[in-house]
C-alpha cells in the first residue's frame, strides 16, 4: 500500500523571512507576530501582496491585494519586498532535511506559489512509529524549528496535497487509508484537486462545488463540458488523487541506490561523536555494497540538523572502493570538523553517490605490472585531494597538438591515470619540459646544421652528440598571441661534453622563411627541455 506524506508550509515565504531576519541585531521590530506584514511582489500591474502574516490577514487583507489597497486598510501594515528565489532555496533546503524520513522528497506547488514539500513513505512508516505516528512527528519537529505547518498522509500524491491544505483547519496532522479515501475528499472544495483559478471558477458556475459533486458525473460528459481541455486536466486530476491514474513523485535529488543512517535520542554536538559513528555506518554501507559487487567513488556523510537544516562532508576516490579503512581515512583527511554540528545533530546518513561493479582480478602477470604501479598512486592521490582540494592536485592530460607545449594541460588527479603519449615514431620527449622556451646562442652549420656549441644562462656548452632534426610544422589555424608569424621548428637532442643532454630547437628555416632581408626576422635557437 502506497504511502504519501504532503507536508503544506502554512506562510512559507514569511517564515523564511522571520527565519533570516531573526538573526538579525537588533531584531526586526516587524518580526512581531501581533504587527500585521506583508510581502510585496512587483508584476505588470504594479505593487502586489505575495504573502501575509496570521494578523494580516487577520485584519482584512488578502493575496493579490494591490499595495496600496492594503495601506488604505491598515496604514501601520508593514512591507517588505518578497524574494521568491530565495524562498525556493529554502524549500530545496528544507527537502534535503526531510530526507531523513524518506530519500525521495519533492517540492510541491500551489497556485499560491512553492509552498510544501511531499514525502514517499512507502514501506517505510513503520521505521517511524507507523501511519499514525508519522504526521505527528513530522509536525513536531517542524514546530520546534518554528515552520507552521500541517501534515497529511495518503495513498496518493493528489488526496495527500488536499487533505494538507483544504482538510479540517482544527486538526494540524490528517491520515486516510484506501478505505477511506473516497470519502475523506469528497467534502473538499473543486480547488483541492490543483486545478487553475478559470477551471474552478466555470466548475462553479456549473454547480460542482465540492470533490464528491464530480463523482456520480461521467468521465467523457465531464470533459466535454470545459472548453479548452480544462475539462481533460480536471478529470485528470479527480483520478490522480483517486488513485485511477498513476502519478510520479520526482525527488529534489536523485536518492542514493546505497544509503544507510541512524537517528540519535541524544543529539551529537562535537566531532568525536560523529566521528565515533561514522565506523558503524561505513560497515553496513560495505554490507550492502558488497552484496551487489559494486564500489563506492563518492561518498557523502551527512548530518541532520535539530534547527532543521543539513551539514554534509563528501569525499571522491579515483578508484571505486569498498574499504571501510579508507574511508574513514579520506574522511579524516578532508576534515569532519567542516560537518557543523549547531545546536546537534540528531541523524547521520551515509551515502554512496557514484558506484561501480568491482570483479575479482587474475593474479598479476607481466601485462598488468605497469597497470598496478599506476593504480598504487591512487590511494596517495585520494589522500592530498582530500587533504588539500581537489583543484590543488593536478596531472598532465594529453592534447592533441604538434607543438610540445600545447601537447598537455593540467587537470585535477582524482580519476584514472592516463598512459604516455605515444608520438608515433619512437621519440622521447624530455621530464623537464620550460614553458615558455628559454632562448639560446648555437653556433651550427648552414642551413641545417645541429648545432656545435652554444651558450645557454651564460654558460658555454659544447656538443659531442647530436640527433635531429626532429620538424615540426606550426599550427597555422593558431594565431601566436604576439601576432609574430608561426614558423617551423627542427628539434635536435644533443649531449655536451659533460653528459647532459638538452632538447634544442631552431625556429625558422633558411630559404624558406628567412632570405637575409632587413625586414625579416632570422632563425633563433631555443631551449625546451632537459633529459634525465
Amino acid at each position: 500500500m502506497r504511502r504519501i506524506v504532503s507536508v503544506w508550509l502554512i506562510d512559507w515565504p514569511v517564515t523564511v523571512r522571520a527565519r533570516s531576519a531573526g538573526r538579525l541585531s537588533p531584531p526586526d521590530p516587524s518580526l512581531d507576530p501581533a504587527m500585521p506584514l506583508a510581502l510585496i511582489r512587483k508584476t505588470a500591474r504594479g505593487a502586489m501582496i505575495h504573502a501575509l502574516n496570521p494578523a494580516a490577514r487577520a485584519a482584512g487583507l488578502r493575496r493579490g491585494q494591490t499595495q496600496a489597497d492594503a495601506l488604505a486598510m491598515i496604514p501601520t501594515l508593514a512591507c517588505h519586498p518578497a524574494d521568491p528565489e530565495a524562498d525556493r532555496r529554502a524549500l530545496e533546503g528544507l527537502a534535503v532535511w526531510a530526507e531523513r524520513w524518506s530519500p525521495a522528497v519533492s517540492v510541491s506547488a500551489s497556485a499560491d506559489g512553492l509552498d510544501g514539500i511531499c514525502l514517499d513513505m512507502t514501506g517505510a512508516a513503520h521505521l517511524f512509529g507507523g501511519v499514525a505516528a508519522l504526521p505527528e512527528r513530522i509536525g513536531a519537529r517542524l514546530a520546534e524549528a518554528g515552520i507552521p505547518a500541517r501534515v497529511a498522509v495518503a495513498p496518493t500524491i493528489g488526496a495527500a496535497w488536499a487533505l494538507a491544505r483544504h482538510g479540517d483547519p482544527e486538526r494540524r496532522t490528517l491520515s486516510v487509508d484506501d478505505d477511506s479515501l473516497r470519502d475523506s475528499l469528497a467534502d473538499l472544495p473543486v480547488e483541492a484537486l490543483r486545478i487553475g483559478a478559470d477551471v474552478v471558477a466555470e466548475a462553479r458556475r456549473f454547480g460542482l462545488k465540492r470533490i464528491g459533486d464530480l463523482y456520480p458525473m461521467p468521465r467523457a460528459g465531464l470533459a466535454r463540458r470545459f472548453r479548452d481541455g480544462d475539462g481533460v486536466d480536471l478529470v485528470r486530476r479527480l483520478d490522480q488523487a483517486l488513485g485511477f491514474c498513476a502519478e510520479a513523485l520526482v525527488p529534489v535529488r536523485a536518492p542514493p541506490r546505497y544509503r544507510v543512517w541512524e537517528a540519535h535520542a541524544e543529539p551529537l554536538t562535537d566531532t568525536d561523536g560523529i566521528a565515533a559513528r561514522l565506523p558503524g555506518l561505513a560497515a553496513d554501507l560495505v554490507a550492502a555494497l558488497n552484496r551487489d559487487s559494486q564500489g563506492a567513488r563518492t561518498l557523502t556523510l551527512n548530518g541532520f540538523r535539530t534547527d532543521g537544516t543539513v551539514s554534509g562532508l563528501s569525499v571522491r576516490m579515483g578508484r571505486a572502493d569498498r574499504d571501510p579503512v579508507v574511508w574513514l581515512r579520506l574522511f579524516r583527511e578532508r576534515g569532519l570538523e567542516r560537518i557543523d554540528p549547531g545546536f546537534g545533530i540528531d541523524a547521520l546518513m551515509l551515502s554512496a553517490d557514484l558506484t561501480e561493479p568491482i570483479t575479482d582480478r587474475q593474479g598479476e602477470m607481466e601485462a598488468q605490472v605497469v597497470d598496478d604501479r599506476a593504480a598504487a598512486l591512487t590511494p596517495l592521490i585520494d589522500r592530498l585531494s582530500a587533504r588539500l582540494g581537489e583543484r590543488q592536485v593536478l596531472r598532465p592530460e594529453p592534447v592533441d597538438s604538434w607543438i610540445p607545449e600545447r601537447a598537455e594541460r593540467l587537470r585535477p588527479a582524482l580519476g584514472t591515470l592516463p598512459s604516455l603519449p605515444d608520438t608515433g615514431d619512437g621519440r622521447r620527449r624530455p621530464i623537464l619540459m620550460f614553458d615558455p622556451p628559454e632562448p639560446i646562442e648555437a653556433l651550427a652549420e648552414l642551413p641545417d646544421g645541429a648545432p656545435a656549441r652554444f651558450t645557454w644562462r651564460r654558460v658555454s656548452r659544447r656538443v659531442r652528440r647530436a640527433d635531429g632534426p626532429e620538424r615540426l610544422s606550426p599550427e597555422w589555424w593558431r594565431p601566436r598571441p604576439d601576432d609574430r608569424q608561426a614558423r617551423t621548428r627542427d628539434y635536435y637532442c644533443v649531449e655536451d661534453d659533460g653528459g647532459h643532454r638538452y632538447w634544442l630547437f631552431r625556429e625558422g628555416l633558411y630559404g624558406r622563411e628567412y632570405a637575409g632581408h632587413d625586414d625579416e626576422r632570422a632563425p633563433s635557437w631555443w631551449m625546451h627541455g632537459m633529459f634525465a
